[in-house]
């Protein structure tokens, strides 16, 4: 249930059922250049594969949307209970036109959270309120412009990256780009596989299913084959000029035939021929295995900003992977077999956010 919202504020609980409320928000946030994980259709998604209702604060004047602020409410017996702006994405914190509104939002977000029991909101991005925790030294982002043409791109990797790459496109691997229900079975063996030997549950299939069906024309799965067997495989989103491999991994086998590396660049081919002009690697962890492949790979890391409001008396949330209370837990995850660990693992990670 929603809470009472003081209507002299002007901000209103989207009803994201409603197509004509979503249709709006969409407007905005394109109008805005806001994220990916600020649409409707990402939130619905989500809800769809892991049933964390999609929710969103929406701020107006004069009959405009002047903020959004797109929201997962989480509730898990193992996280508790938390609203995510936004679930499942590296972005999607507030987005208004002038400070005011944004304030507005923060404030009805935390009356909401109250309301409905839950004990934090983190704020991925955008507005930051000054009374909140806040933090930007755990992840970075990595963003680049994409070359002119193929040889342009191959020569915009660092020579060492590069030399891999030219490995890889001598294996004589089979590169495929597809929507399918094959390219999702690719995708997710090759995937599952690399979560697993990090030692992180793998997220359900459903995931994946129902973001490909939220952006039809805005999604693919490009895949590294050798004798018709995924090496490597990764779902990217392609929004505001960018590419954004978002779900990506190799098996153990990838390593030696060079597929990750192969399938990067072919992605950055694929993405330039589809119009795309930016490259954007993603979040890691400051200091981790990717975020210093990132770096070699010619990407400047920009620290990536986050907020957090906690309800009173309750203890900040940590749901970090890497952090040391998680640590034995992931040592012990990597020794799971693979069937085991895609059995349990989704039941876990869809409470993640």
């Amino acid at each position: 249930m929603n809470a009472p919202i003081d209507m002299s504020r002007a901000v209103k609980v989207a009803d994201l059922s409603d197509a004509e409320t979503c249709a709006r928000i969409e407007a905005y946030v394109c109008e805005s250049k806001a994220s990916l994980f600020h649409l409707p259709a990402w939130l619905k998604a989500v809800e769809t594969a892991t049933g964390h209702r999609a929710s969103g604060l929406y701020a107006e004047q004069m009959g405009a949307i002047t903020g959004w602020l797109p929201l997962t409410e989480l509730r898990s017996g193992l996280f508790g209970k938390v609203m995510i702006s936004s679930g499942f994405g590296v972005g999607g914190g507030i987005v208004a036109d002038n400070v005011e509104a944004a304030e507005v939002l923060a404030e009805c977000a935390a009356e909401q959270a109250g309301y409905g029991k839950f004990t934090h909101i983190e704020l991925r991005g955008g507005y930051m309120p000054m009374d909140w925790r806040r933090w930007d030294d755990k992840h970075c982002g990595f963003v680049r412009d994409l070359a002119m043409d193929d040889e342009a791109e191959l020569l915009a990797i660092p020579r060492k990256a590069r030399a891999e790459v030219r490995k890889g496109l001598k294996n004589g691997l089979d590169v495929r780009v597809g929507r399918s229900d094959s390219d999702i079975a690719a995708h997710y063996a090759a995937y599952s596989e690399s979560v697993r030997n990090l030692g992180t549950p793998v997220f359900p299939k459903s995931l994946f299913t129902a973001m490909l069906e939220a952006f039809p024309d805005s999604s693919d799965i490009l895949t590294v084959s050798r004798y018709g067997k995924p090496l490597a495989s990764v779902l990217s989103f392609y929004h505001n000029g960018a590419v954004l491999p978002f779900w990506g991994g190799g098996t153990f086998a990838a390593r030696g035939a060079r597929a990750n590396e192969l399938m990067y660049y072919e992605l950055m081919l694929h993405a330039r021929r589809r119009g795309m002009k930016r490259f954007d690697f993603g979040r890691s962890k400051t200091g981790s295995g990717p975020y210093n492949f990132k770096k070699n790979w010619g990407f400047t890391p920009e620290p990536l900003s986050y907020a957090e409001w906690t309800a009173p008396d309750a203890e900040p949330r940590d749901v970090d992977p890497t952090s040391a209370a998680y640590a034995r837990k992931i040592a012990l995850w990597k020794k799971l077999p693979l069937p085991i660990a895609n059995l349990i693992g989704p039941a876990i990670a869809r409470d993640l956010g």
